[in-house]
């Protein structure tokens, strides 16, 4: 998927921030029509994707999707508690797993930060409308200081750490993202705005 350039200058014109949803829309597989995302968004932890996914779910009185919570409620536990208990590797697997029952859902699809590690997914990502929510290393830095049920962010250096999986992880977000949404100091209500923009213009 084409990463959108031009979505980056207007969430730095603008300053809005987060959240992005979209409706139902049909699509035929195996005889079958089925559902899929208006929008998905994607981002690092820290970013604000659940808040987003939640506020613009509302605003278009569209259910959300959140891959974290379909890993819990497939597993019976949270997710940190299968990560540290599975490994990486494992756990990927299984996220894998509920990212794609989640893009077979109308709605808002909000995924796990390190969902798009995986291939599959990526590919999967292709057929859909997604929204790369973005912040600083700084600002996710604050916002995850004190997190404890993220083990992926575990480490001596945590700040360190937290640059180093941004470095990590940010070529497969502009691989797979349409558009990008920054969120340092913006109200959520300026960044739901500015994607409900992005939904209507990505529909015409």
């Amino acid at each position: 998927m084409t990463f959108n350039e031009p979505a980056q200058d207007r969430d730095e014109a603008t300053t809005p921030e987060l959240d992005t949803a979209l409706d139902s829309q049909p699509t035929a597989q195996a005889s079958v029509v089925a559902s899929v995302p208006r929008v998905v968004l994607v981002g690092p932890p820290g970013a604000g994707k659940s808040t987003i996914g939640r506020r613009i779910a509302s605003a278009l009185n569209l259910p959300i999707v959140d891959s974290d919570l379909l890993i819990e409620q497939s597993e019976g536990k949270a997710c940190g508690e299968i990560f540290s208990e599975v490994g990486e590797e494992r756990f990927r697997e299984i996220e894998a797993g509920c990212v794609a029952r989640a893009l077979a859902t109308g709605g808002v699809v909000s995924l796990g930060g390190g969902a798009i590690l995986t291939a599959s997914t990526r590919q999967l990502l292709q057929r859909h409308t997604v929204v790369w929510i973005d912040v600083s290393p700084e600002e996710g830095i604050r916002r995850t200081a004190n997190e404890t049920s993220r083990p992926v962010l575990n480490a001596d250096d945590p700040a360190q750490h937290y640059r180093d999986l941004l470095a990590t992880r940010e070529p497969f977000y502009r691989e797979v993202a349409d558009y990008r949404v920054r969120t340092d100091q913006r109200p959520p209500q300026r960044v739901v705005a500015e994607i409900l923009g992005i939904i209507e213009s990505s529909e015409e």
